[in-house]
C-alpha cells in the first residue's frame, strides 16, 4: 500500500543514515572538534536497518533507498548491508516502475575511501553513487573539509566510474564568498570527466549556526554563470526529484541544481529519513522525531512499527519554512541527521 502524507504526497524515497561518524569535518556540516559520537550500542545494526527497510519497501511500496552518514564508508562491512537491502523486492502490485524488482539503491559519500569499496559495493547491488566535491583547489579543500584529501576524493570519483556506476554524480555545496568562484570550474570538471555535477544551495544545517541567507548562491545565479560559458537548456520537470536539471546544448552532459532555499520543492517531496540512532524524520528540517529503535528493541512487531511509521508520516508538514519568521533550526547538524 502507498504511504501518503496529509498533503497527498506519496512516500517513495527513504534515506538511511548508517553512522553519525565522519572522516571529514566539513564546515557546513559539523564542528571541527567536540562532536559527541553516538555510542555504538545506540546505532542501528544491519539487521535492524534491513528490518525497517523491508517494512518501507514491502508494505509501503518505497522504491528508493539511499545510504548516508556521517560518512557511510567509515562503517565496516558496508557491502554486506547493501547485499541485504538488494534482496528486498518492491511488491508486484505496486504502481512503481520497479514493481517486482529490487529498490533503487544509492549512496552519498565523500569519496575519500571509495576506491577501497567501489567494486564490492557494485557487486553487492549498489546502483548509484553521489560523491561530494565542493572545490578543486587543494588549499580551499582543506579549508572547507578540514582534511587534506582532495587527491583521494578525485580518485574515488574515478573508481566509481571504473566500477561501472552510471551516472556518477558529484555534489557541490555552494557558499558565497567561499567557493562560488569555482562554479564554472566544477561544471568544466563534470564535462571533462563525464560526471553530472549537482550544485546545492547552502542550507541552515551548519554546525556553527552561522548560516545567513546572504551566503546562499541561488539556482538562477548558478545556471546563469554556467550558461555564459557553456549554453544550457532545461530538461523536463523534476517531479519528486530534488534537483532541477539542464543539459549542455553541445551534448557534453548534464548539470543539476538543488534549490532548497530559493525555489523549495517541498510540494513534490517524497522523502523521509531514518537517523543512525533509529529516529524517523519526515523532513530534513523536522523538529520532531519518532523513535523506531526504542520500539524495535522494546519488542514491537512489524505491524506496530508500520502503524508508528504511518502515524509519523501523518505529521509531515507542507514545507520547511526557511526564511520565514516561524522557521526553527533543527537541533541536529547535517552529519547527525543524514544527508
Amino acid at each position: 500500500m502507498d504511504l501518503v502524507d496529509p498533503f497527498g504526497r506519496t512516500i517513495r524515497d527513504l534515506r538511511i543514515s548508517v553512522t553519525d561518524r565522519c572522516n571529514f569535518r566539513c564546515t557546513y556540516c559539523m564542528p571541527e572538534e567536540g562532536m559527541k559520537w553516538l555510542p555504538r550500542s545506540d546505532v542501528l545494526t544491519f539487521e535492524e536497518i534491513h528490518r525497517l527497510a523491508a517494512i518501507f519497501v514491502e508494505r509501503f511500496d518505497v522504491d528508493g533507498l539511499r545510504l548516508t552518514g556521517g560518512e557511510p564508508t567509515v562503517r565496516a562491512h558496508m557491502p554486506v548491508l547493501v547485499g541485504k537491502l538488494a534482496g528486498l523486492r518492491v511488491p508486484t502490485t505496486s504502481s512503481s516502475p520497479l514493481a517486482g524488482k529490487k529498490p533503487d539503491l544509492s549512496m552519498t559519500t565523500n569519496g575519500a575511501s571509495f576506491r577501497l569499496l567501489a567494486d564490492d559495493l557494485r557487486d553487492a547491488g549498489l546502483d548509484r553513487v553521489n560523491i561530494s566535491l565542493d572545490t578543486l583547489q587543494q588549499d580551499k579543500f582543506v579549508q572547507m573539509t578540514r582534511r587534506d584529501e582532495l587527491v583521494r576524493v578525485l580518485d574515488g570519483i574515478e573508481a566509481a566510474k571504473q566500477a561501472g556506476f552510471s551516472p556518477v554524480k558529484v555534489n557541490a555545496v555552494v557558499e558565497r564568498g567561499v567557493n562560488d568562484d569555482e562554479i564554472v570550474a566544477l561544471a568544466t570538471f563534470g564535462r571533462e570527466r563525464n560526471v553530472e555535477v549537482r550544485f546545492i544551495e547552502f542550507m541552515p544545517l551548519d554546525a556553527s549556526g552561522h548560516w545567513i541567507n546572504d551566503k546562499v548562491v541561488s539556482q538562477d545565479e548558478i545556471v546563469a554563470m554556467i550558461n555564459e560559458v557553456y549554453p544550457l537548456e532545461q530538461v523536463a520537470a523534476r517531479g519528486a526529484a530534488p534537483a532541477d536539471r539542464w543539459r549542455y546544448v553541445d551534448g557534453a552532459g548534464m548539470i543539476g541544481v538543488i534549490p532548497t532555499i530559493t525555489k523549495p520543492f517541498c510540494g513534490d517531496c517524497d522523502r523521509v529519513r531514518i537517523t543512525a540512532d533509529g529516529q524517523f524524520r519526515t523532513c530534513l528540517f523536522a523538529t520532531t522525531e519518532f523513535d523506531l529503535l526504542k520500539l524495535m528493541r522494546g519488542g514491537a512487531s512489524d505491524d506496530e512499527l508500520a502503524v508508528e511509521i504511518q502515524r509519523a508520516v501523518g505529521t509531515k508538514w507542507a514545507g520547511h519554512q526557511i526564511n520565514q519568521v516561524n522557521f526553527i533550526r533543527p537541533a541536529r547538524t547535517m552529519s547527525q541527521i543524514g544527508g
